[in-house]
């Protein structure tokens, strides 16, 4: 079994009036990402965000973070392409595209989620939806166009599945040989009214397993959007999946609001406990057949 790879979701897009330890300048990205590796992660997953914390798509805004990490660790970048944020099909590889041949801006892994779903969220206690209209749509042809130019640049995609269509369409681009393997596939489930993922439970995760392509080398890892991801991350670490977790996906009440460092180091004892190691962010590159870096 290889080793355990842990991804953090340093900030999404989550305000502070939960959690306050939620990063959103490039500096308080780039001391995040040494807390964070010194804990045990291997990779980070972030958004940028102006200073207010409003959502920031300027090329600066990204590249600002990723020096930031660059300058303080060693870990993969995985930087957001927008979701419901930002307009135009190849507008949201825009930075991507400009930071491919920077040998420090260049990501490593560019989250895809290969499909399409409702992200509206439903309060359970009052019986409505917050929203009504936030559709995240993903058509075939953008993922196409997208995978083509990811597989140019040497870009390896994190291949986002929020149900069991968006993982059948991840092995058609495999079968494609528009993604290299091993596919990277990471498991969204919903939680606090996210209704438009699988469920954080056994059965959620098990129907993700289910029905990974059979004749393709893949590693998989579980998230959860607004909700506790501890109830089936045991599960997913004992069965040689990888864990991607953190503060931005969900506040972590439960814990005391944590910073994202305390959440890794949960995961890591997690892991202790099953006798599974924890990778560093070399083997990492190795487990995923990214290059080392230079």
């Amino acid at each position: 079994m290889n080793k355990l790879i842990i991804e953090v979701r340093i900030n999404e897009y989550a305000m502070r009036d939960e959690n306050p330890n939620v990063p959103w300048t490039p500096e308080e990205i780039g001391r995040e990402a040494r807390a964070i590796q010194d804990a045990g992660a291997s990779i980070v997953h972030f958004h940028a965000r102006a200073a207010d914390g409003s959502p920031a798509h300027g090329l600066e805004d990204y590249a600002a973070p990723i020096r930031a990490i660059r300058a303080n660790s060693d870990l993969m970048i995985n930087p957001t392409l927008g979701q419901i944020t930002k307009g135009g099909k190849l507008e949201r590889i825009s930075h991507i595209e400009a930071f491919a041949h920077d040998p420090i801006l260049k990501p490593e892994i560019v989250g895809l989620d290969p499909g399409s779903t409702n992200i509206d969220i439903f309060d359970q206690q009052n019986r409505r939806f917050v929203t009504e209209g936030k559709v995240y749509v993903n058509a075939h042809d953008t993922l196409i166009a997208f995978t083509e130019r990811f597989r140019a640049l040497g870009i390896k995609p994190a291949l986002a599945c929020w149900s069991i269509p968006f993982l059948r369409s991840a092995a058609a681009l495999m079968d494609m040989e528009l993604v290299a393997e091993p596919g990277y596939f990471l498991f969204v489930h919903g939680e606090g009214g996210q209704l438009g993922a699988h469920p954080a439970t056994a059965e959620g995760l098990r129907a993700y397993t289910d029905h990974l392509p059979k004749n393709r080398q893949s590693e998989w890892a579980v998230c959860c959007k607004s909700g506790n991801l501890f109830p089936i991350a045991l599960s997913a670490i004992a069965q040689g999946g990888h864990i991607a977790i953190g503060i931005g996906d969900y506040a972590y009440p439960e814990l005391g609001y944590p910073t994202n460092a305390q959440l890794v180091r949960e995961i890591v004892n997690l892991a202790k406990t099953i006798g599974r190691e924890v990778a560093t962010p070399t083997e990492a590159r190795g487990i995923l057949g990214i290059r080392p870096k230079s």
